[in-house]
C-alpha cells in the first residue's frame, strides 16, 4: 500500500493524505504529464492537412463517428489523464473562439511540450523554459501581424478560398467549391455592422441535416427550414406572398391552473359547454384572419377545432415549433413573436415570398423562402448516409467559423505551413538577442511551430526533411508566402495555391497552445485521490499503512 505525504513528528509518522492517494513528484510528474499531452497531439496529428486521414470513433453503445475534425475526435475520446484533458480544453476553446484550427492548436501544444522535455533533460528549469516560450509567443504574434493582409466582407474570392482551406482534407472534397460558395453567401447575408465593426453571429446560420442525397445538393435557403409538417391535411401546402404570424401562445382552451370542477347535469348544458369552447377557438382564429396572416407558426399547441377553422380560412399552420426556430423565423421574416393574440396586428406579421411544405428524405419539412432582408438563414445539409451528412455538417461548421473569423478579424494569412515557417525563421534570429538558457527555449519554440509544415508533408507521404529544407531555403530568400504544396510534393506560394487562413484562428491557436504548454510544464506534483477499499472486518477507524 502506497501512502502519500508522510511526515515525522517525534519519531511518530504523521499521515497527511488518505490511504490510496497516488502521488508523483518532480521530473516524474512532468514526464508523465508531457507523455499524456503528446499522446493526444499524436492521435490527431495525422488528420492535419488536405491529405490527412480520418478517425473512426466507436462509443460504448456501438455508435460510430467517422471524422478528421480535431475537436470532434477529442470530445468523443474518453480521456482520463488530467494533462490530456487540458489538451482537450485547448481544442474546445479554439472551437468556441474561432470555429476552426483545433488540430493546429493541439499539435503545436504537443510539440512545444516535446521540445520542452528535451530542455528539461538538459537540467533547464521549467520557469526558464516558460519565460522563453512567452517571449517567443509575443514575437510570433508580432510576426503574424506583419505577414497578415487585410480582407473585407466584399472580398468574395478571398473568403471562398478561406472556406475551401477550412474544408480541405474532409471527405467531401468534391462538393467543397459549392459548399464554400454557400458558406460565404450565408455569412454575408447575416453579417451586421456595429460601431464600425463587422459582427456575425454563427447561430443565425441554421443547419438542418437530411440524408439521402449527394453532398452537392446541399442548398442555402434565404429564410428558415422548420422540421415540422403542416398540422391539418386540408390546409394549403404552398402559400405565396406569405404574411406570417409568430405566436408564443396556445390556440387551445387552457385548463384552469387551480383545481376546479364543472358540474353538468343535462345534455343541453354539455352542448352549451362544447359550443362555447368552439366559439372561443373560432374567435382566436378570427383574430389571426383579421390581422391578415395566411401562415401561422405556433410555439404551443393548436386544438383540433382551431386547426379546422384555420384550414377553412386557407391558413397554413405549424405547431410546437422550437423556441430557437421561432427566434430564427423572427430574424428572417422581420416578424414579431406575439405572446397574446389580442395584441396581434398587421405590423407584427413577417413576410416571405413562399412558404411551402416539401418531403425531404421521407419526412415533411416546411420551407420559409425568399425573405426580404433575412438576418437568419438555413443551410440544408445533404449527404448519402448519416455519417456522411454529419461530416459534411462539421466541414460547413469549420468553414463558417473560418469565414466569420476572417471577416471579424479583418486579416488573412497564407496557409500551407507558410506562416509557421516564417515564424520559425524569424524566431531563430530573435533568439540571438538573448544569452543563456532563454535562447534555447526560444529556439525550441521555433522548432516546435515547424511541426505544422512537417506534419503536412508527412501526411501527404512526402519526405519531411527535404520539404523543410526547401521551405527554409525559400523563406531565407524572402519568399514569405511559400508553403507546402502537398499535391505536387514541393514548396509553392500559398496565396497562388489559394490556401488562406484567418489571422484570428492562427493567433488563438498559438496563444492557447503556449499557455497550455506553460501550465503543464509548471506542474511538479500530481496528487490523485484514490478510492478507499475496505476489506472484511475493516472499519472506518482502521489506521492506514505507513510508507
Amino acid at each position: 500500500m502506497v501512502q502519500a505525504l508522510v511526515g515525522q513528528l517525534g519519531g511518530q509518522p504523521v499521515l497527511i493524505l488518505p490511504e490510496g492517494t497516488v502521488r508523483q513528484t518532480g521530473k516524474n510528474a512532468q514526464k508523465n504529464n508531457i507523455a499524456a499531452a503528446k499522446a493526444v497531439a499524436d492521435a490527431i496529428r495525422t488528420t492535419l492537412g488536405p491529405r490527412g486521414m480520418d478517425k473512426m470513433l466507436v462509443d460504448s453503445i456501438g455508435d460510430i463517428t467517422i471524422t478528421n475534425d480535431g475537436v470532434t475526435i477529442l470530445e468523443e475520446m474518453e480521456v482520463e489523464h488530467p494533462a490530456a484533458k487540458m489538451m482537450v480544453e485547448i481544442a474546445k476553446t479554439q472551437n468556441e473562439e474561432t470555429g476552426d484550427g483545433t488540430t493546429t492548436a493541439v499539435v503545436i501544444a504537443g510539440e512545444l511540450l516535446k521540445k520542452a522535455e528535451e530542455l528539461l533533460d538538459q537540467d533547464i528549469h521549467p520557469t526558464v523554459i516558460t519565460k522563453g516560450y512567452r517571449l517567443a509567443r509575443d514575437e510570433a504574434l508580432k510576426i503574424i501581424e506583419e505577414v497578415a493582409t487585410p480582407v473585407r466582407l466584399g472580398d468574395d474570392e478571398k473568403l471562398k478560398k478561406i472556406a475551401l482551406t477550412a474544408m480541405t482534407g474532409k471527405s467531401i472534397e468534391k462538393a467543397s467549391p459549392k459548399l464554400a460558395e454557400l458558406v460565404v453567401k450565408a455569412v454575408k447575408v447575416v453579417a451586421e455592422e456595429k460601431d464600425g465593426k463587422i459582427v456575425v453571429n454563427s447561430d443565425n446560420i441554421k443547419r438542418e441535416k437530411k440524408q439521402g442525397a449527394a453532398a452537392e445538393e446541399t442548398e442555402l435557403i434565404r429564410g428558415i427550414v422548420i422540421d415540422k409538417e403542416v398540422v391539418h391535411p386540408a390546409m394549403p401546402k404552398t402559400v405565396k406572398d406569405a404574411r406570417i404570424a409568430l405566436l408564443d401562445c396556445p390556440l387551445e382552451i387552457k385548463e384552469p391552473e387551480t383545481d376546479a370542477q364543472i358540474r353538468i347535469t343535462s345534455p343541453e348544458q354539455l352542448q352549451a359547454f362544447i359550443e362555447q369552447e368552439q366559439k372561443m377557438l373560432r374567435e382566436m382564429v378570427d383574430k389571426i384572419v383579421k390581422a391578415g396572416a395566411n401562415v401561422v407558426f405556433c410555439q404551443k399547441g393548436i386544438d383540433d377545432f382551431a386547426q379546422h377553422y384555420l384550414a377553412k380560412a386557407g391558413i397554413l399552420a405549424c405547431r410546437r415549433v422550437k423556441k430557437s426556430d421561432m427566434e430564427a423565423l423572427a430574424k428572417a421574416t422581420g416578424g414579431r413573436i406575439v405572446t397574446n393574440l389580442d395584441d396581434l396586428t398587421e405590423k407584427d406579421l413577417g413576410y416571405a415570398k413562399v412558404v411551402e411544405e416539401k418531403k425531404v428524405a421521407g419526412e415533411e419539412m416546411v420551407f420559409v423562402r425568399e425573405c426580404r432582408d433575412p438576418k437568419a438563414v438555413t443551410i440544408l445539409v445533404r449527404g448519402s448516409t448519416e455519417h456522411v451528412v454529419d461530416e459534411v455538417e462539421r466541414s460547413i461548421e469549420d468553414a463558417i467559423g473560418a469565414v466569420i473569423s476572417a471577416v471579424e478579424g479583418g486579416k488573412v494569412l497564407p496557409g500551407a505551413g507558410a506562416v509557421e515557417a516564417e515564424i520559425a525563421r524569424r524566431l531563430r534570429k530573435f533568439a540571438e538577442k538573448f544569452s543563456g538558457r532563454e535562447q534555447l527555449a526560444i529556439k525550441a519554440f521555433a522548432d516546435a511551430v515547424e511541426i505544422i509544415p512537417r506534419a503536412l508533408a508527412e501526411n501527404a507521404g512526402l519526405d519531411p526533411i527535404d520539404i523543410l529544407v526547401e521551405l527554409r531555403s525559400a523563406h531565407e530568400k524572402g519568399k514569405v508566402t511559400y508553403g507546402v504544396d502537398v499535391i505536387n510534393g514541393k514548396v509553392m506560394d500559398a496565396i497562388k495555391m489559394g490556401v488562406l487562413d484567418p489571422a484570428k484562428v492562427k493567433i488563438q491557436a498559438i496563444n492557447s497552445a503556449t499557455e497550455a504548454a506553460e501550465m503543464i510544464l509548471r506542474i511538479d506534483d500530481v496528487i490523485a485521490a484514490g478510492k478507499m477499499e475496505k476489506g472484511k472486518g475493516e472499519t472506518e477507524s482502521t489506521p492506514p499503512e505507513e510508507v
